[in-house]
């Protein structure tokens, strides 16, 4: 019992999201009654179990621990969220959604019950009514980055770029290391034909993680477009000199990274392919 309660405990901590080692640590120790034994901690097991089993379809095991919740912690709002959940895994979309909405008109900053509404309004293709709160819940909580993201996300499933940029504007002055944001980025403004600045984007994936192939593509495809452009007036725009410069690099670099324990063949058709980019 010590060891599940023990790894238990480290997946909580770790925010690990492993339903079947949880079922089939937790499981046990909920049937035998031994999860009383762990003191303050057997609620938290009951809530980790409870999730779990209804990520992995045990929705006996789920009642069980929900049921345990609901007799010690009678109307929490934890309580009540997992009761929404248990409504979604059986399908019953509207009243979830009840529950989730009840939870936020008594505290707007309950965060598990917003972003549990997000992504039900979600599944049940309601993208507008999603993406306003998603907003209203960033509104309150700025700083969840992952949250900015799936904004993101959700605006360029709208086709709604100039938002989903935005979004991975705040992103980045939340998580300005990660190349990867960066790249998404670029990527954005590319489709929104804000080809100099997405060039910059790019570059700063490549200056973050050296010869990342998708970020020295990025950088091909806008000093292309670039250099077939007329050259631009803005004080700020990049010169020609220095596109031809830094499209010459990026080529070196995409070349030698195919080059790599590459067999000859393959190797003369990256350089034909890259070399038309």
């Amino acid at each position: 019992m010590v060891n599940a309660a023990k790894a238990l405990q480290d997946l909580r901590a770790s925010a690990e999201r492993k339903p079947d080692v949880v079922v089939r640590l937790g499981k046990p120790l909920v049937e035998s009654g031994a999860v009383m034994k762990l003191d303050a901690d057997a609620w938290l097991v009951y809530e980790q179990v409870a999730i779990a089993a209804l990520d992995v379809g045990d929705d006996a095991l789920a009642q069980k621990c929900i049921q345990a919740l609901e007799a010690k912690f009678p109307g929490s709002p934890r309580v009540r969220r997992l009761n929404g959940m248990e409504l979604e895994a059986k399908g019953e979309l509207l009243e979830a959604s009840k529950i989730y909405k009840a939870i936020l008109e008594e505290d707007e900053t309950n965060v598990l019950a917003a972003k549990r509404q997000v992504m039900l309004l979600r599944t049940m293709g309601m993208n507008a009514e999603a993406i306003a709160a998603l907003v209203k819940y960033l509104d309150i909580n700025y700083p969840d980055f992952e949250g900015w993201l799936q904004l993101a996300d959700m605006y360029m499933e709208e086709f709604m770029y100039a938002q989903a940029a935005f979004c991975m504007e705040e992103v980045l002055m939340l998580q300005p290391q990660n190349h990867i944001f960066h790249l998404r980025y670029a990527e954005i403004l590319y489709t929104q034909d804000n080809v100099q600045l997405a060039l910059k984007q790019f570059c700063r994936v490549v200056e973050l993680c050296k010869d990342h192939v998708r970020g020295l593509y990025g950088i091909k495809l806008c000093t292309s477009r670039l250099l077939k452009s007329s050259p631009s007036k803005d004080a700020a725009a990049t010169s020609q000199e220095d596109l031809k410069a830094i499209d010459l690099l990026a080529t070196e670099r995409l070349l030698a990274v195919y080059s790599a324990g590459s067999a000859p063949s393959a190797k003369e058709a990256s350089t034909k392919w890259i070399e038309h980019l």
